[in-house]
């Protein structure tokens, strides 16, 4: 069986912290600020991790990063 690969986008966008819990950014970030309010520009500027319901699917998309 061939060996499973990781999948590419989501190896870009996740950071794996050290207690084991998936750090992403918050969406809506980049542009069109101007519309926003400063309350979720400030907001959005911390990360953010991923729903425990999520997780599986993630951890199988990252499976040979340990």
């Amino acid at each position: 069986m061939p060996k499973m690969k990781t999948h590419s986008a989501t190896k870009k966008r996740v950071k794996r912290t050290a207690s084991g819990k998936i750090k992403i950014p918050h969406a809506n970030r980049s542009h069109l600020k101007g519309n926003k309010s400063k309350a979720a520009i400030r907001r959005n500027r911390n990360s953010n991790f991923i729903d425990s319901s999520d997780m599986k699917r993630i951890r199988k998309q990252l499976a040979p990063i340990k």
